[in-house]
């Protein structure tokens, strides 16, 4: 049984399907794309899974205890959690406003949290379970325009390593990092494309790429908890 935030697109959508095709029950959590995250619930029913779709804000805590009480009550457990849900937006560092920050923590960093919390107090009642923080390379490496957002991804990767040892030894917590990943025939900007270039594997990455390690993640690595994988063709290490 699995639950991914922000999974009505994007790369969210593509690990819901990877999971749902893996054979896990899946709740596709949306709060504004809807429609997409019924078209992935009928796209997992298609290929003979079974999801179903429900909304929250994951900044709101009450919104979250919700959801996770409708999981409960209907699947009884819940055996991985992938906080994908993220919001991403450039500001300079002399623009930014008091509700930029807000909004960017309180999806990013505060919303991660509140589900990984709700998510491990299920998991505790029963054997055990994996939580996957979807992070970013924005959380290793300074981009200067986007300074809110690699702050908040960077906390969540030590959210990450804090989740690990709080929730050790019956809950493995690991985060991925994705670098430049692009959907179908989407073209990245010419610094895009330059960074990209740059990082030894020389291309952008796929959503699917994102989805196999978390595929990965979720079936193997007993052995591993509080690690952050950079999925990102060698970005950080150019």
């Amino acid at each position: 049984m699995a639950l991914v935030t922000g999974a009505g697109r994007r790369i969210g959508r593509v690990i819901a399907l990877t999971l749902g095709g893996a054979g896990a029950k899946v709740v596709v959590h949306y709060h504004e794309s809807r429609p997409g995250a019924e078209a992935t619930v009928r796209a997992i029913r298609a290929q003979g899974g079974e999801a179903v779709a429900l909304h929250a804000d994951v900044s709101s805590p009450a919104q979250v205890s919700a959801m996770f009480r409708v999981v409960e009550r209907r699947f009884r457990r819940l055996d991985l959690l992938v906080n994908n849900a993220a919001v991403f937006f450039p500001r300079r560092w002399d623009q930014l406003a008091g509700k930029d920050w807000d909004r960017i923590l309180g999806v990013n960093l505060k919303g991660t949290f509140f589900c990984a919390q709700a998510a491990a107090r299920l998991m505790q009642r029963q054997e055990g379970g994996r939580i996957i923080n979807i992070s970013s390379l924005g959380g290793l490496l300074a981009w200067p325009d986007y300074l809110h957002y690699c702050s908040s991804k960077a906390a969540v990767i030590m959210l990450t390593r804090c989740l690990a040892k709080a929730l050790a030894p019956t809950i493995r917590v690991n985060s991925i990092a994705p670098g430049t990943i692009l959907m179908g025939d989407e073209k990245p900007s010419p610094a895009l494309e330059r960074a990209v270039r740059r990082a030894p594997l020389q291309r952008a990455g796929s959503p699917e790429d994102i989805a196999e390690m978390v595929l990965f993640l979720a079936t193997s690595g007993d052995f591993i908890t509080g690690q952050v994988f950079a999925v990102d063709g060698g970005q950080s290490i150019a």
